[in-house]
This record gives structure tokens, C-alpha cells and sequence, in this order.
């Protein structure tokens, strides 16, 4: 019988300078159309998006559109002024990785 190897396929590599004691993983789901407030979080997050379309953009940075499969990073207190779902007619599914140290919350929203 044949041995069939796994694919694997390189999505995101992120160099975290800092100890990581807990990790929280959620699913997110974004109606149709929604926009994320500005936010930040108070820990790293990495992320999966499972299906949808989403407009991303860390501040300082250009804004850019991830697709269903990309990875995405979002550094420890980096004001995020986009995360939107870019689709209208369909929700946004992503799973977020939250790499804590110690009791962070997961977001603190901005005005």
C-alpha cells in the first residue's frame, strides 16, 4: 500500500519576543456587510479565516483584502482600524488565536 504524505502549505511566520502562557481560540462569526470598531488587543492574536472576505488594516499600514485561507497577525496593542467583513451578502467565519501571558483581555475597543 502507498504511503501518502500530508500537504502542508506555509501561511504565516510571526516572531513573538515574549513568553506565552495561555492560548484561547474562538471562532468569530461577522454578519454580512459588518465592520469591526477600531480596536486593539492587549495580547497577540493570529488568526484563520475559514470562509469570507475581510478588510484588514493595522494602522500605519496599507489597507489590504484576505481571503478565505489567509492567515492574518495582529500585533500586541496595535490599533486595527479595519477588520470588516468586505462581503455583503455573506457572513465571515475566522478563528482567532489569542497568545496570553497572564489575564489580558482579548480586545479593548476604541472611540
Amino acid at each position: 500500500m502507498e504511503t501518502i504524505q500530508p500537504k502542508r502549505k506555509d501561511l504565516l511566520d510571526v516572531l513573538l519576543r515574549q513568553p506565552v502562557e495561555t492560548v484561547e481560540i474562538k471562532q468569530v462569526v461577522m454578519p454580512p456587510g459588518q465592520p469591526a470598531p477600531r480596536h486593539l488587543h492587549p495580547c497577540p492574536v493570529l488568526g484563520y479565516i475559514v470562509s469570507g472576505k475581510v478588510l484588514f488594516q493595522i494602522q500605519g499600514e496599507e489597507a489590504r483584502i484576505l481571503n478565505e485561507g489567509d492567515a492574518f497577525y495582529e500585533p500586541r496593542n496595535a490599533t486595527i482600524l479595519h477588520f470588516d467583513n468586505a462581503q455583503g451578502d455573506q457572513p465571515l467565519v475566522f478563528v482567532a488565536f489569542y497568545l496570553k501571558e497572564g489575564g489580558e483581555e482579548n480586545i479593548q475597543l476604541l472611540p
